[in-house]
């Protein structure tokens, strides 16, 4: 493997050469650090071993390069002078490498800091491992190529279990790939938190302007033009803060923005830090969060609450504390605007964030799942107005092969309106949610199904419903999909600066217009529904709803008479197949199509090897099963070539999407294999769609089974 080490230049550049003319360069990784900045077990420099971090057997095993202090996968491992990491010489099976920590103990929260380097083209993955799961969760990945290396950083909660870190680096097979890692760094508390006297800085960095920037301040250094504060840290000369200048301000409104670590992880609380002005007048100085979606919101901007006392506080450190609620993934900003090369300097230290929020009267962070519903216990917190005189009902349809169930478990509860059995030809159904904050952005989830004549935009829309001003409505959405009957999955982004109700309306003009409205499984989540759109595409280990690929399940090649096919839409055989998909309506789905196969023949699924645990296993998924030739789908647990059956069903069971669940315990390395097998006719499609697999005993067991007896479901 080649030397990387010349890929990784010996100082951070938060900013590029114009800035060299300041006689200031900012900290070197081979600093030391300083000593109340404590390293948690599982840091490691590489300088001279592993620090106990080991190659996974089962994969392509890192390299750990002495002379340039990192470990590496490469897609050519052949370099003498280097020591693999717990590896035997056996051939290289596939160009993915796994690297696990030693055994961690931090039950307090803790910042994980990666230095790392993809080159070519290529992926990192960091996931935590704990006994007794069979899959890891994932914590931060990346596929950004780099020409140097760059810092990521993500929290690690408070957890009083043990658990290990697992890096797991994909380079692609092309020459040059290969994926780094230079330093780890596990230090006690937040990852939003900095003194800046570290040489990472925390994983903040200056958003490059062409003549405004944040430069790291102190250190014993002092500049010609200007006088520098002691930092607050230290109250010293040579201790570290942020600072950005005016002198090089050649334009109106001149930006500059020292950026956070993104977040991983929700976090509420209070934000602190320290900062100062060297003018009253020439600067604005605010902090902002920003999405991975790159849209701001404002928490604090320096104003007038420190004019009256300016002559006392100019040029001194002005504590700051901000109410921060953060329920996805953001970034801090830190912005100084300049008016002119007059507007003087703004430092910034010691950024700190405390779990609680800053005033005891601070709301708490509003939990939007007050709104979630799918109807199988009651309305949950929704209500409907009596004033109109037809009201959504709550309805419950027995799995056949002639109606379609409801999409939470296919043999549960849904609402229904535009129903033709109501006495009147024209009424309004009006189902009311519960009050929602205002100043605030939501995303609602919803799916619905039409089914009638004429399916006009008014047969089902939402409105927010503003809570001062009843009679104020404004309409959010409104169904343009022709649904087919089958359960459709939308979402609405919406945001009111008042406390309002989302409200969902069903209108009928005349008998003509007039088929079914069905109404199910209703979320509201905090922020824009892009932001979390991804989990669809990119699902976590153990969930596969099928809408970007096989999520790493495979096709069992040796006794297959034919492969699980993807498809979206409804099956080519008529009277048989589902028409849609479960995750969305419109997405896509796995299915066995039965024509080119022969009675009896079977497809087969298997997943990902999993880890053995002592405590219980979830699997749940859903199943489709129409067609009057349709044969039996099986679910076995294979250990070591072995198949033990799990769950089993036989023959037409419902033209609808139907909810399976079995709870299961394995102690060693195992495979789940879905197993499907053609009946007496053509008419035979199987098909499944939203595996989930988690750790732990599944809620409201409906179906048991254990390792060693077979139980057949018939």
């Amino acid at each position: 493997m080649q030397d990387l080490s010349f890929l990784f230049p010996p100082r951070i550049e938060l900013i590029p050469q114009k800035a060299a003319m300041l006689p200031f360069y900012l900290l070197t990784f081979v600093a030391t650090i300083q000593a109340h900045n404590q390293q948690l077990p599982g840091s490691c420099k590489f300088e001279s071993s592993t620090c106990e971090y080991t190659s996974d057997a089962d994969f392509t095993s890192w390299t750990l390069h002495t002379d340039g202090h990192f470990v590496a996968v490469d897609t050519v491992m052949n370099d003498d002078q280097d020591e693999e990491v717990g590896a035997d010489d056996r051939p290289q099976r596939e160009t993915t490498g796994v690297l696990l920590s030693p055994v961690l103990e931090h039950s307090e929260w803790s910042c994980l800091r990666l230095v790392y380097q993809i080159t070519g083209s290529g992926s990192l993955e960091v996931l935590q491992r704990m006994e007794g799961r069979s899959f890891d969760k994932p914590l931060w990945s990346s596929q950004a190529p780099s020409d140097s290396w760059v810092i990521s950083s993500m929290d690690l909660q408070n957890n009083t279990e043990p658990y290990r870190i697992v890096i797991e680096g994909k380079p692609e097979q092309s020459a040059g790939s290969s994926v780094a890692i230079f330093e780890i760094h596990i230090s006690p508390g937040y990852c939003l938190e900095c003194d800046f006297e570290e040489s990472h800085l925390c994983g903040y960095n200056n958003q490059w302007n062409a003549n405004v920037n944040w430069y790291v301040g102190g250190g014993g250094v002092q500049l010609p033009h200007n006088s520098m504060p002691n930092d607050h840290t230290y109250n010293n000369r040579t201790g570290h803060y942020m600072y950005v200048d005016s002198v090089y301000a050649k334009t109106f409104k001149e930006v500059a923005k020292l950026v956070s670590p993104m977040t991983t992880v929700p976090l509420s609380g209070c934000l602190s830090f320290q900062y100062q002005r060297s003018e009253e007048r020439g600067n604005l100085f605010s902090v902002f969060t920003r999405d991975r979606l790159g849209q701001y919101q404002e928490l604090w901007r320096a104003g007038s609450e420190n004019q009256s006392n300016w002559s006392k506080t100019l040029g001194e450190w002005i504590p700051v504390q901000v109410d921060l609620k953060a329920p996805y993934s953001v970034q801090v900003v830190f912005e100084v605007a300049f008016n002119s090369p007059r507007g003087g300097r703004v430092a910034l230290d010691d950024i700190s964030f405390s779990p609680e929020f800053c005033s005891t009267d601070t709301e708490p962070t509003f939990d939007p799942s007050i709104a979630n519903c799918d109807f199988e216990s009651g309305y949950c917190h929704y209500t409907q107005d009596q004033v109109t005189g037809s009201l959504w009902r709550r309805v419950s349809v027995k799995p056949n092969i002639f109606r379609n169930g409801d999409h939470t478990t296919g043999a549960g509860s849904f609402l229904l309106a535009h129903s033709r059995l109501s006495p009147r030809s024209g009424y309004v159904s009006r189902l009311i949610g519960p009050t929602l904050p205002g100043n605030m952005k939501f995303c609602l989830r919803f799916y619905f199904s039409l089914r009638g004549f004429n399916q006009t935009d008014q047969a089902l829309a939402v409105y927010l419903q503003q809570q001062q001003q009843s009679s104020s409505q404004e309409k959010i959405w409104t169904q343009a999909e022709k649904s087919r009957g089958i359960w459709v999955a939308t979402d609405v982004t919406f945001q009111t600066s008042q406390p309002a109700k989302v409200v969902f309306v069903s209108t009928c003009r005349s008998f003509w217009d007039c088929g079914s409205v069905a109404l199910d499984d209703i979320s509201v989540s905090l922020g824009d529904c892009e932001l979390t759109a991804g989990l669809l595409s990119s699902p976590l280990p153990g969930h596969c709803g099928f809408e970007a690929g096989l999520c790493g399940y495979t096709q069992d090649k040796h006794t297959d008479a034919a492969d699980w096919e993807w498809r979206r839409g409804p099956t080519p055989t008529s009277y048989t197949g589902p028409r849609g998909d479960h995750t969305t309506g419109l997405g896509y789905y796995l299915h066995m199509e039965a024509s080119p196969m022969l009675p009896g023949q079977s497809v087969r699924l298997l997943s990902r090897p999993l880890r053995g645990s002592r405590g219980p296993q979830c699997l749940r998924f859903f199943y489709h099963m129409y067609g009057s030739g349709t044969g039996q789908l099986s679910v076995y647990l294979d250990q070591d070539g072995e198949d033990v059956l799990l769950w089993q069903r036989s023959g037409e069971q419902s033209i609808a999407w139907l909810r399976a669940r079995v709870e299961y315990q394995c102690g060693r390395q195992h495979q789940i294999v879905f197993e499907a097998t053609r009946g007496s006719s053509v008419r035979s499609d199987i098909a499944i769609d939203d595996i989930v697999l988690d750790s732990g005993p599944c809620p409201e067991m409906e179906i048991r089974a254990t390792v060693g007896t077979s139980n057949e479901i018939e």
